[in-house]
């Protein structure tokens, strides 16, 4: 009896099973799924904390203990483990399958949470419901899908991170930025924000750097910030200064590896559990020709989206815009300009919009304070009050706290704001609407100037016409939204672009084809197609990073494992081939190629930016000056 042989490997024949202990393993995972699974059907478990570790440390017990066993008996070094024969990994039945349970979880969890059990007014239901017990432990309430979903984010990037460490436990690198990661999701991305909650602070993932925390600048968030105190104040510039200044000097230094591969949760969730599927990213020229032009537009979507946000914040924050649609039912009301419109039908717009009293700020001692001569039609209290005399009130009553205002008036010397009166502060804002927006010109300008000034060498013909056209319609379109119609910018209304832009980016590609798709496109699919901080932070150490990847053409075997594993589809082994330094924007500096080369061909450095990106004209075939290029080298 004749059999068919499979097997086109030179090397030994293909995994076709798994060992007793990864069996027993597999069944511990598995149980505790199924207690996930039986709660989702509104099965009522009667004691819910026992059940929710018994879930969940069976599913942490099942898969270090698959790893360990995978793993641990092997020698140290590189390991493929016949993903391609694997059924799971190679775009089989039951990657499909996968791919499709994720698919359908995120679904759930972003529009359809009541599914999963949330309930808006009452008491949770379902998997969510069988969350609480930990929710309350961390963070004082009820648990929410979100949390539901931290919790088995952080679970996922720690047990497999476990995994991950042991299968490259002959890489010390490796095995550095992979606790890294573990610890950055743990404390900064899951107990850090919970623990703010507890103590009635804003909810902040401190790593979560805009543009990838597009929600940073919404008006909502900036009054979170504002309402805190000192501390939401200094969450709120940190988050300014991890912009201009922490995400730039850290991609100078060592790339954009810095954030992708040793921070970023997205990043940890696909070098982790994604690991499995990071050889299925696609390699074709055309997909990074894709590539290049979606992510690159992501950014400007962002770019669009949130200059409008908060050039609407800024605009809803100054009095001339107090209207009788401005929902003000029993609040008080405090603003300090009179420019634009006058001070009596200020007031008359507050009292038509419900306020119950209003106050100007007199911000400058120096300089007397209005007075209101025409008191026609206003029926609700109007008082000046010095900055200066109530500091400790105006403080209070920005924090909802009651608030004693002394002022100077021939019927009483103060007036008290009760506790709990919401108290609503205009033109305090620290930039105008119109400083904003040109700051913006400005500041898109000189980055478009200095690339084209300097850097332009480094951009092919398409990237320069395609950052030239992105200019000139975005500063186009904002100069004429601008002076044509200033309360919309971008022709569309804030909220609007914040929810296109929450649903097709925030939603649609970072999970449900970010990690949904995993066995199917690969693991990186929202980094490289979809992440705008990967973008920006590529841009950044493509034109003035002091990474690079270096390379001994001598020593390449052209065995194909570098590109085979990156997770990013770069053809690394044309690189190793010709001896050329890799500075590509979409490399995350993961350093699998380096881990997975057999003759150590590979090294990530930071070094000098001279001689850093350097064609291999010889090879290419180029018209050179070939005594200039050996002096050079």
């Amino acid at each position: 009896m004749s059999t068919v042989q499979r097997n086109m490997s030179l090397t030994g024949e293909p995994p076709k099973t798994i060992n007793t202990q990864q069996k027993v393993a597999t069944a511990i995972g598995l149980i505790g799924l199924a207690i996930l699974l039986v709660s989702l059907f509104n099965v009522e478990l009667p004691n819910k904390t026992l059940w929710l570790w018994l879930s969940l440390g069976s599913i942490a017990v099942g898969t270090i203990w698959f790893s360990a066993a995978a793993y641990l008996p092997k020698h140290e070094g590189i390991k493929n483990d016949g993903v391609y024969f694997k059924s799971l990994s190679s775009r089989g039945f039951w990657a499909w399958v996968l791919g499709i349970l994720l698919t359908l979880f995120y679904v759930a969890l972003y529009w359809f949470p009541q599914y999963l059990g949330l309930v808006q007014d009452g008491d949770n239901r379902g998997i969510i419901s069988l969350f609480d017990p930990l929710s309350y432990l961390i963070n004082g309430g009820p648990a929410s899908q979100w949390f539901v979903y931290g919790t088995l984010y952080t679970l996922a990037i720690l047990a497999f991170g476990l995994k991950f460490i042991w299968k490259y436990r002959h890489n010390k690198y490796e095995i550095i930025r992979t606790i890294s990661v573990m610890f950055f999701q743990l404390a900064f991305a899951f107990l850090i924000p919970e623990f703010l909650v507890r103590l009635n602070l804003p909810y902040y993932d401190l790593k979560n750097v805009w543009p990838l925390n597009y929600e940073l600048f919404a008006g909502y968030k900036i009054n979170e910030f504002l309402s805190a105190g000192d501390i939401g104040l200094i969450m709120l510039i940190f988050g300014v200064l991890s912009i201009l200044v922490i995400t730039p000097l850290l991609t100078y230094f060592y790339g954009k590896r810095w954030y992708c591969s040793w921070v970023c949760g997205c990043g940890g969730l696909a070098e982790t559990a994604g690991d499995p599927f990071r050889h299925l990213s696609d390699k074709r020229m055309s997909a990074w020709k894709v590539e290049r032009w979606v992510v690159h537009s992501v950014v400007v979507f962002v770019v669009v989206m949130t200059t409008a946000v908060v050039f609407d914040y800024l605009r809803n924050n100054e009095s001339t815009n107090i209207s009788e649609w401005s929902q003000l039912e029993n609040k008080s009301v405090v603003f300090s300009e009179l420019e634009g419109k006058p001070l009596h039908d200020k007031i008359i717009a507050a009292q038509k919009a419900g306020a119950t009293q209003v106050f100007y700020l007199n911000e400058d001692a120096s300089t007397p304070p209005p007075t209101l001569e025409n008191r026609e039609g206003i029926t609700i209290p109007f008082e000046t009050i010095s900055a200066l005399e109530n500091e400790v009130a105006i403080e209070r009553a920005k924090n909802g706290q009651s608030a004693t205002f002394l002022i100077d008036s021939p019927a009483t010397d103060r007036i008290t704001i009760e506790n709990g009166t919401e108290t609503v502060f205009y033109d305090d804002t620290w930039v105008t609407k119109e400083q904003f927006v040109w700051g913006v010109i400005i500041l898109l300008t000189l980055v478009f100037g200095w690339v084209m000034l300097f850097r332009r060498e480094q951009l092919a013909k398409d990237a320069k016409y395609g950052a030239i056209g992105y200019f000139v319609i975005v500063i186009g379109i904002l100069l004429f939204t601008y002076f044509s119609s200033p309360g919309k910018l971008f022709f569309f209304e804030a909220y609007k672009l914040r929810q296109w832009y929450g649903f097709l980016i925030g939603a649609m590609f970072s999970g449900v084809i970010g990690v949904g798709f995993y066995p199917i496109f690969g693991s990186r699919v929202w980094c490289r197609f979809g992440c705008p901080m990967a973008a920006i932070l590529g841009f950044q150490q493509r034109l003035f990073s002091r990474f690079r990847i270096t390379t001994n053409g001598g020593q390449c075997i052209s065995c194909g494992n570098c590109s085979t594993y990156c997770e990013m589809g770069i053809d690394v082994k044309a690189y190793a081939q010709k001896g050329e330094n890799i500075v590509r924007s979409s490399c995350v500096g993961c350093g699998i190629c380096s881990a997975v080369c057999p003759r150590g061909v590979l090294k990530l450095e930071n070094g000098p930016r001279e001689g850093r990106i350097e064609g291999n004209d010889v090879l290419l075939g180029n018209d050179v000056d070939l005594m200039s290029y050996v002096n050079k080298r």
